[in-house]
């Protein structure tokens, strides 16, 4: 079920800090092949790997340089996840990367996850800019992108390496 968020046209959604029953899908996401291309994993993750980070994971950016938020819906069903990585504290700058599973893309969680995301690294985190590398071929996340208000799209050649070949990225910002 869909739930909206009494407008009509955005999914209700929560962000929430990772917690020790998002062992298996975080297990599923970090061991996905697929996403290895967009992002800087390439090797597998154990499960006691990832509970060792989730159990020191201080969900402060200024410590860890990082900061993982667990995406739910309506009902707290896991949805997604949403980063801020790359965290760069003299220029109060982040790059952010975002999973939503596969049967719920398309309705609208990523977009209104990122209009959440902005407002919290705003106000809450005082951050000047966040920034996204796409790559050329993901068409859904550069609209959805553009329509939070992410600016640019600079052309970085070959950025992305996809198994047997390099594929182009746009580089997105910000400003908050």
């Amino acid at each position: 079920m869909n739930e909206m968020n009494g407008k009509g046209s955005k999914p209700l959604v929560y962000l929430r800090a990772l917690e020790m029953e998002d062992l298996e899908f975080l297990y599923e996401v970090e061991n996905d092949r697929s996403l290895w291309g967009v992002g800087c994993t390439n090797v597998p993750y154990s499960r006691q790997m990832l509970i060792d980070y989730i159990a020191s994971a201080s969900a402060d950016i200024y410590a860890d340089r990082q900061m993982r938020l667990i995406i739910e819906n309506g009902q707290h069903e896991t949805v997604g996840m949403v980063d801020l990585i790359n965290f760069d504290p003299r220029h109060l700058r982040a790059e952010i990367g975002i999973v939503i599973k596969d049967e719920v893309r398309g309705k609208g969680y990523a977009q209104e996850a990122i209009r959440q995301l902005l407002v919290y690294s705003k106000e809450i985190l005082h951050l000047h800019q966040l920034y996204a590398i796409v790559s050329t071929k993901n068409e859904k996340a550069v609209k959805m992108l553009h329509s939070v208000g992410f600016e640019g799209s600079k052309m970085l050649k070959e950025w992305l390496f996809e198994g047997d070949f390099y594929v182009d990225a746009y580089l997105f910002q910000c400003f908050l």
